[in-house]
């Protein structure tokens, strides 16, 4: 994944309804580091649009008249490794992302629509889907459980939050602000969340990625 966007963003825009859809263009195209190159409805559109034009992040629609986000994503992550996804779905699909191949299945954001209506939230998990990051919708991860037995559960409370708050995409110095501890603290912290979930060195992927998905694959509704 691209660790080195450029300043201003492109952004494709996939979703069947217009007014949505427009919001979603008009509240991304205003932000100073996006700029909104595509806005379409359907996935043969969505094709259509960006073999013309170059993206470095797709807002997907789940669920789409000819089709489906996701499957959508692969092929374009496929044809383009360094592009960004970020899923919005009606529905709570997070699961979904379990379930993506092994070669694609880094950096893919999700939100929910509920979520995705507000303008700081949509914009963060725009620019963490540049950046690589997973980031999970919080309104969501705020209802997640550790599953008995296992190795999420062995958290400690704190690692768990300081857990979702990395599933959240943020960084070290945001989860201190928003904990009110030092840096230092988070960085212990995240390092025995990666001893207890057996996360070692592995330069071909991303540690905060492969947290994030053990969260989602060892947690469920409270």
């Amino acid at each position: 994944m691209n660790q080195t966007a450029p300043s201003v963003l492109r952004v494709a825009v996939v979703e069947d309804q217009p007014l949505y859809r427009a919001m979603l263009a008009r509240t991304l195209d205003a932000h100073d580091r996006l700029h909104v190159v595509a806005s379409v409805g359907t996935v043969a559109d969505a094709r259509a649009a960006l073999a013309t034009v170059q993206v470095d992040v797709a807002v997907l629609d789940i669920d789409l008249p000819d089709g489906n986000g996701i499957a959508l994503g692969v092929q374009l992550r496929r044809a383009h490794p360094n592009l960004g996804i970020l899923l919005l779905s009606a529905h709570d699909a997070m699961d979904l992302l379990l379930d993506l191949p092994k070669d694609v299945s880094h950096g893919w954001g999700y939100l929910s629509k509920v979520s995705s209506t507000s303008e700081t939230l949509l914009i963060d998990a725009v620019l963490a889907a540049a950046r690589g990051q997973t980031m999970l919708d919080p309104a969501l991860l705020a209802g997640m459980r550790p599953r008995r037995g296992s190795d999420v559960a062995r958290l400690t409370d704190r690692q768990f939050e300081v857990l979702r708050l990395l599933a959240q995409g943020l960084s070290n110095v945001g989860i201190a602000e928003r904990l009110s501890i030092t840096e230092k603290s988070v960085q212990n912290h995240v390092n025995a969340i990666y001893s207890t979930l057996d996360i070692d060195a592995d330069r071909e992927h991303n540690h905060r990625v492969r947290a994030t998905l053990r969260l989602l694959e060892e947690t469920g509704p409270a």
